[in-house]
């Protein structure tokens, strides 16, 4: 059976579900003080260490990748990535106002926010989209040269999550680890070379 592209309301739905999931992925991850892998733990770092809005710095780390983006995999992944880059800042400015958390368990904040946030990176992928920053090198090493994404994300979480170090405590260290091989495993086990053509 030939693959069939996906239409650009089922692209819209995804982007919009994706991007919520990773949001609220963070929002648990920054109310636990933990960190994960990929640009978005890098963002929660600069984030504890400025006191910043994660969602701001997090499109400002991403401005370089955009052009490799556009290079790389075309304009128009460029443009997706660009929406759910903007959309993701603006989601992450306003979850704290509709979702007040005034604590959350840190196990659960790092098994299941690693996993939303997963599940909102392959809601993405599948639909040629990317958070940016290593999500853009894994999807293009993948389509490129059949290095899976999911392993190329999970390298770079050990040294992510590695420097975390410098803003969390041990204990939320290693929860933070945690979270980032439960988003990894999201990836391994589910975005697979030449498994899904519905691009």
């Amino acid at each position: 059976m030939p693959a069939t592209r996906h239409t650009i309301i089922e692209d819209v739905h995804a982007l919009l579900i994706g991007t919520s999931f990773i949001a609220v992925g963070l929002t648990l991850l920054k109310t636990a003080g933990l960190v994960t892998g990929g640009i978005a733990g890098i963002a929660l770092i600069v984030s504890y260490l400025g006191g910043w809005p994660v969602g701001v710095v997090f499109f400002v780390l991403n401005l370089p990748f955009y052009v490799f983006a556009q290079r790389a995999l075309g304009w128009m992944f460029m443009f997706k990535t660009l929406a759910v880059n903007v959309a993701l800042t603006g989601l992450t400015l306003a979850l704290p106002h509709w979702l007040k958390l005034k604590g959350v368990d840190p196990i659960f904040a790092a098994v299941f926010g690693g996993t939303i946030i997963g599940m909102g990176i392959l809601a993405l992928a599948r639909h040629r989209a990317s958070v940016g920053g290593i999500g853009v090198l894994g999807l293009w090493l993948q389509e490129k040269h059949g290095i899976s994404a999911g392993k190329v994300q999970m390298g770079t979480d050990v040294l992510v999550v590695g420097a975390a170090f410098m803003v969390v405590s041990l204990d939320k260290l290693l929860l933070s680890i945690l979270s980032a091989v439960a988003l990894s495993i999201v990836i391994i086990a589910n975005h697979k070379p030449g498994r899904y053509a519905g691009y």
